[in-house]
């Protein structure tokens, strides 16, 4: 026999796990769409060429990459955003632009599991493409904010920062053509700390008094108000420009619409891909704060242009769904408590299959979970148990043409003459 066994970084989903899921994917999806967003979905498998165009860094060592049996070098989508450059390039005549989609599904990156990382793990991804200006950029924020609302989760923060503000200060001080590294180095911050980065900016620069200077930047947040760092970042990468007065717009946005508390400027927060462009953006729990970073993006203005000639801007933003979920469990969310596969099972006897079926049936149309046992001569010990394992809170017989239901973690019991007049026993 061959040993039963799942790959490092892999994992198997049991009901009690995915059921919560899908019903935070069920939120999320209603969200996006209440925004007027549509899905999409692309192939998992990609050419190499495709996928490697402007992924740059850690993720094209963690990417998987193999020939297929055609001979052709391709690899394993590593996020939704790459593909989805590819996706508008060959799509985009067929779309209305501005195009705002919604992508569901998994990704694969060979890197080293830990907590709430995997290998195998899905994204929820919401982007807009063909618009460059404030506006877009407010409206993947607002969604940011309104999922994580959605979903009730108790205190977040969404840190923002600007790319194009932090290369205009490194050309301010002679030093934009290391821009790459130290980028992908500032974006290691929280992960080694100021005493590791200090060390490996050292290295790049070659000069202490810069790397000081590039430490003060990204601290320059801490202890200020949105814009007193924006004030701070405008003097330190050469005054106002138009970078610094779209995010001045962003800001007046969020304070129009009420949920600028939720949101900080953290000129530490680079994102270490190569396509980002202009705002980015990383979410915390703040109970959870060494969890990472559980929802990121930002604007990739260029991203497209690897594919196409068509000028396509792009923001977006993408909720790592498995560390979210890990962050929830953690903080024992409602979201993830109800893992009940129905809520109601009918048990009955072989001659009562028909009854059982249509009763199933009036209470599925009224709005209840209702599974039935399949097998009528099972022992009731079998029956509980099954009801147990999947979490189910009422079972129903059927005796004497009654209707008798049953709570199963009171004992309590509940006799009707029609299987319609349950619902209000089980919702209330």
């Amino acid at each position: 026999m061959i040993e039963p066994s799942v790959l490092k970084g892999f994992r198997d989903s049991l009901p009690e796990e995915e059921i919560p899921k899908k019903r935070i994917i069920r939120i999320l999806e209603d969200v996006f769409s209440s925004y007027g967003f549509v899905p999409i979905d692309t192939p998992v498998l990609e050419y190499t060429e495709v996928l490697l165009g402007k992924g740059g860094g850690e993720t094209d060592k963690q990417i998987f990459r193999f020939q297929d049996n055609g001979g052709r070098d391709v690899a394993m989508r590593f996020d939704l955003t790459v593909p989805f450059a590819r996706f508008l390039a060959m799509h985009h005549d067929k779309l209305g632009i501005p195009f705002k989609r919604y992508h569901i599904n998994k990704v694969w990156r060979g890197e080293n599991p830990q907590k709430g990382r995997y290998r195998e793990f899905i994204q929820c991804d919401f982007d807009i493409v063909g618009a460059d200006n404030a506006e877009s950029d407010y409206e993947i924020l607002s969604m940011m904010h309104r999922s994580f609302s959605a979903l009730g989760i108790d205190g977040y923060t969404f840190h923002l920062s600007h790319r194009a503000l932090f290369s205009a200060f490194l050309e301010h001080i002679g030093i934009e053509d290391k821009a790459v590294e130290i980028l992908r180095t500032v974006d290691k911050m929280r992960k080694i700390g100021t005493d590791e980065v200090r060390k490996l900016l050292d290295g790049i620069t070659g000069d202490p008094a810069k790397t000081e200077g590039i430490l003060s930047f990204i601290t320059s947040g801490e202890g200020r108000s949105f814009t007193e760092t924006l004030d701070a970042i405008e003097a330190l990468s050469g005054g106002e420009s138009e970078h610094s007065k779209r995010m001045r717009t962003i800001y007046s946005l969020l304070e129009n619409t009420g949920i600028a508390s939720s949101f900080v400027f953290d000129p530490s927060i680079t994102r270490g891909l190569d396509y980002y462009t202009g705002i980015v953006y990383e979410t915390f729990l703040d109970k959870l704060p060494s969890l990472g970073s559980v929802c990121s993006g930002g604007r990739y203005n260029d991203l497209a242009s690897l594919y196409t000639k068509e000028k396509l801007p792009g923001v977006g933003s993408s909720i790592g769904l498995d560390r979210l979920m890990a962050g929830l469990m953690e903080l024992g969310s409602p979201l993830l408590t109800d893992s009940s596969a129905a809520d109601v099972l009918i048990i009955h006897s072989a001659e009562d299959t028909e009854k059982a079926i249509i009763a199933g049936e009036k209470l599925r149309k009224s709005g209840i979970r209702t599974d039935i046992y399949l097998v009528p001569e099972a022992k009731m010990k079998r029956i509980y148990s099954y009801a147990e394992e999947r979490h189910i809170p009422y079972s129903l017989q059927i005796k004497d043409g009654k209707y008798i239901l049953k709570n199963l973690s009171t004992r309590e019991e509940f006799s009707f003459d029609e299987p319609e007049k349950i619902r209000e026993a089980i919702i209330g």
